[in-house]
């Protein structure tokens, strides 16, 4: 029964709200519930990508760090989000950091469990790139326009 509730929880997350019930079933074995503490860190760059998480409540800072400058907050996600695109490209390393910034609760998918399941089911495998990859699109999207206020800041 957890299972049935944790599909539910998955298919009203924005990532997840148009997939088909039977991809849902497959993806919530890799997935469970887990809880961060403000000032938690979900990961740090270079670490493995060896996870993927669904924020359902609660803020995260995405940071990179600056030689000479130290850590720098370059987005900030909450409830809706998803966090760890690092998992689907090899070779699955972090980034950036990941820092809570509000208690938070979120759904963690072991990335290595996706993938084997994507492998085994290209079928699955495309579902879950083409709900990856607006997200994508749209993470480029804004560090191009944070680049651009930078930038003309400047002048």
């Amino acid at each position: 029964m957890a299972i049935e509730g944790l599909e539910r929880i998955l298919a009203g997350h924005p990532l997840f709200a148009n997939m088909a019930p039977e991809f849902l079933d497959t993806l919530a074995g890799c997935a469970k519930n887990v809880r961060f503490a403000a000032g938690d860190y979900l990961f740090h760059e270079g670490d493995d990508a060896d996870h993927i998480y669904l924020i359902r409540e609660g803020q995260v800072s995405l940071e990179i760090s600056a030689p000479g400058r130290g850590s720098m907050v370059f987005q900030t996600v909450a409830s809706g989000s998803v966090i760890g695109l690092s998992w689907i490209v090899p070779p699955y390393r972090w980034r950036f950091d990941a820092h809570a910034r509000s208690d938070l609760r979120v759904i963690e998918f072991d990335a290595r469990c996706v993938r084997g399941k994507c492998d085994a089911d290209p079928v699955l495998g495309y579902a879950v790139l083409k709900q990856i990859m607006p997200v994508l699109v749209e993470r480029l999207h804004d560090t191009r326009v944070q680049m651009l206020d930078l930038y003309s800041a400047g002048n």
